[in-house]
């Protein structure tokens, strides 16, 4: 053994170690349980502050070109098996110990790539993790360990195989939880969901087909979902004020804090914002304003760290919320949220914390479970407007982001138009609703309305107001948004504001289709709005410019006039009808046929995602009309001729022939889309059904079969597409 030692010191000159391979060794020998464990505390410690050095390096600069010849240590401490070492001895080791072979640990997975990949593949060292977070002192190490291994994790962790999982959540306190929650975003998230809109449904259906069974995120949702009193602290979490967060008053252990988000500056970026702002308003609303601005900036800098510190914790802890309400428990996670008062929490936290000042983002709209790089202040704002997204989709807890005055104001809408109240609306509790002069939705249309033209926060704005608006259509609702100018803060942007976001632009069409669908009053105050042929010229470009984004409006204005042309004894409608220069564009065939040629020809079965998917829907909505009025033939013979017109016979009808196939076997399979089509069209599903069977008929005579239309030389062979 001292021969060995004898060794690596003469190497060690020549090679430049830095002596890790002889401490290594004694880490080694101290080890063994019997050993008493001075010497590892001094060992621990000159091996921490050799890594640590370089970590720091790391983190400073660019790690896009850093190498590992950057970081010698490191890569010394790793090829002498200093990884293994660690892991095998920190079991044995006391808090102190175990807090700097931590931080040996960390380091290391900082500068060398593999190390993380390494301890990921050790499950039975991840889950001993777990339990060293039992521990105040080892927490935030031990936290940020474990979020960097299971980012790299190739197989998704269980929850519930960690030691007394309840107990561990319920020792924690709300500071320590909400950092548990960044620890647990990644195992309840599907991988790749980000993207979901970009699969192709082909793609998607054959997974679905080889996984039947709950995902493993599925299956840790539900853990969490049984541990007792978890949901009602997140909302806790969730709708503290700052004031309440009782925070560390130790500054020290708060900056320690800060260490482990440091890699990321904007956070620092907005620390140092925040602090200049809170400086701004304290001094307006002083009557001394010079005092105030006076104030040196290292006694602004607690209460500025609390505000970001609390952001931080809420983006994490409504995160998890947003993806819980998304998952298969939906409908227990709705309970749950209304009964601790989510909503109304928000609600008064809305001017205060979650839109307290304005500010803007040119950053790129991200999918919903994409992490982004963006300032914790529009990452907390995002995932704001995601949860309500989510919140208000096709749930009639939707009225629970209204207050007491505004479900009123609901209720006499209906009684005025001598309709029933929606069903939701009366069954909403009154004790659970937004208090304050207004509720949620109110404040979020006077923000939407105050946003530049490209931001992208338009689009999550957008999002959270059309979703309140989806499922059966409610006149009570629609009224609600037009009474607040709704539709002409849409159609300024789309028309006037210069918008060029295509995802702006495509939310925008998606919210003004379910504003308008069946209501006369929205065409009327359309057409109020776009006055001038050439207003309505610069509509049509927008529209035409890309059909996948608008073709929920177009479907929208086609079903509304199908149904005002059948309500003629109507004289408010027959007088919409004879002046809405929208209604009177859509009404000629011409123009109904040419979206159908378009939505027809931009899509085909192998590029079918779930965000185009709509086109083929939309184009089927038209023929189903046609249907009811006895035109069918009359539209499949238009897309014939169209076809020769173009010199491509065949090429429409035989590709309109196949996705009709791909949607028998796509939606026939599953019970949830159908339910969507029915409430968004107000026509059964069994209609869609039975059009579709009678245009894929294989009699060649029949009226309203493709096939007839499709002369015999032109029949493509790849009737086996779907089969395969």
């Amino acid at each position: 053994n001292s021969n060995l030692v004898t060794l690596l010191q003469e190497r060690d000159k020549r090679a430049k170690w830095h002596g890790i391979p002889v401490l290594l060794q004694e880490l080694y020998e101290s080890s063994h349980l019997n050993s008493d464990f001075t010497r590892t505390h001094t060992v621990l410690k000159e091996l921490s502050s050799l890594l640590s050095m370089e970590a720091m390096s790391f983190v400073t600069e660019d790690r896009k070109t850093a190498q590992e010849s950057t970081f010698p240590n490191t890569y010394t401490f790793d090829l002498f098996g200093g990884v293994d070492v660690s892991v095998n001895i920190i079991p044995k080791l006391n808090d102190d110990l175990v807090k700097d072979c931590l931080s040996v640990l960390y380091n290391c997975c900082i500068c060398t790539e593999g190390v993380t990949k390494i301890l990921a593949s050790r499950d039975d060292f991840v889950l001993f993790l777990f339990t060293l977070m039992t521990n105040k002192k080892t927490f935030l190490q031990t936290a940020t360990l474990i979020e960097d291994i299971l980012g790299v994790k190739k197989e998704m962790i269980q929850l519930e195989w960690i030691p007394n999982l309840s107990g561990l959540v319920q020792s924690f306190d709300q500071q320590q939880l909400a950092n548990f929650c960044r620890i647990l975003s990644v195992t309840i998230s599907e991988p790749d969901v980000g993207n979901d809109d970009k699969h192709t449904l082909l793609a998607k259906n054959a997974q679905q087909k080889r996984n039947t069974s709950p995902s493993r995120a599925e299956v840790n949702q539900v853990t969490l979902l049984n541990i007792p009193g978890f949901i009602e602290r997140l909302c806790k979490l969730a709708t503290r004020k700052v004031s309440e967060a009782t925070g560390t008053s130790n500054f020290l252990q708060e900056l320690e804090e800060w260490y482990t988000w440091l890699d990321n500056t904007l956070v620092l970026d907005a620390l140092m914002q925040i602090a200049t702002d809170e400086a701004e308003h304290s001094s307006t609303e002083s009557s001394d304003e010079s005092t105030l601005a006076t104030i040196p900036l290292r006694h602004r800098l607690p209460q500025s760290m609390k505000i970001v510190h609390e952001i931080m914790y809420k983006v994490e802890v409504l995160y998890v919320l947003c993806v819980l309400l998304m998952g298969r428990q939906r409908n227990q996670v709705h309970k749950m949220l209304a009964e601790f008062r989510l909503i109304p929490g928000l609600n008064n936290l809305f001017d205060k914390l979650i839109w307290r000042k304005y500010t803007t983002s040119n950053h790129v709209v991200h999918g919903q479970n994409e992490n982004c790089d963006c300032s914790p202040e529009i990452s907390f704002k995002i995932q704001f407007l995601r949860l309500l997204q989510s919140f208000s989709d096709h749930h009639e807890n939707k009225y629970l982001l209204l207050n007491a005055q505004e479900l009123n104001e609901l209720s006499a809408i209906s009684l005025k138009a001598n309709i029933p109240e929606v069903e939701a609306l009366v069954n909403t509790d009154r004790s659970l609703v937004c208090d304050g002069k207004k509720g949620l939705l109110t404040r979020l249309l006077t923000i939407m309305k105050r946003e530049p033209p490209d931001s992208s926060f338009r689009f999550w704005q957008a999002r959270a107001v059309e979703s309140f608006l989806r499922g059966a259509t409610s006149y009570a609702d629609q009224m609600f948004l037009l009474k607040r100018g709704l539709l002409e803060h849409i159609l300024f942007c789309i028309i006037d504001s210069g918008c060029k976001s295509r995802d702006v632009l495509q939310s925008y069409f998606d919210l003004l289709g379910e504003l308008m669908k069946f209501n006369i009053d929205a065409f009327k105050r359309f057409n109020k709005y776009v006055n001038t042929e050439e207003k309505f010229q610069v509509f049509l470009t927008q529209i035409n410019s890309s059909l996948v984004d608008s073709n929920m409006l177009v479907r929208c204005i086609v079903l509304s006039l199908d149904r005002f042309e059948s309500q003629t004894e109507d004289v408010k409608v027959v007088e919409v009808l004879s002046e809405c220069c929208l209604l009177s564009y859509m009404a000629r065939v011409e123009n109904r046929l040419s979206f159908l040629f378009r939505l027809v020809n931009i899509i085909n079965v192998q590029t079918l995602t779930q965000e185009n998917v709509s086109c083929l829907n939309t184009s089927l909505v038209i023929l189903m009309l046609a249907r009811r009025r006895g035109k069918l033939p009359f539209y499949l013979n238009a897309l014939r001729e169209k076809e020769y017109a173009e010199k491509y016979p065949g090429c429409l009808l035989n590709n309109f022939h196949n996705l009709l196939r791909f949607w028998q076997h796509h939606y026939l399979n599953k019970d949830k889309d159908s339910t969507c089509l029915e409430n968004s069209s107000c026509i059964p599903f069994s209609f869609w059904k039975e059009t579709v069977s009678v245009l894929l008929g294989e009699d060649r005579t029949s009226p309203c079969a493709i096939i007839g239309y499709i002369d015999e030389p032109y029949m493509e062979l790849d009737r086996d597409l779907l089969e395969d």
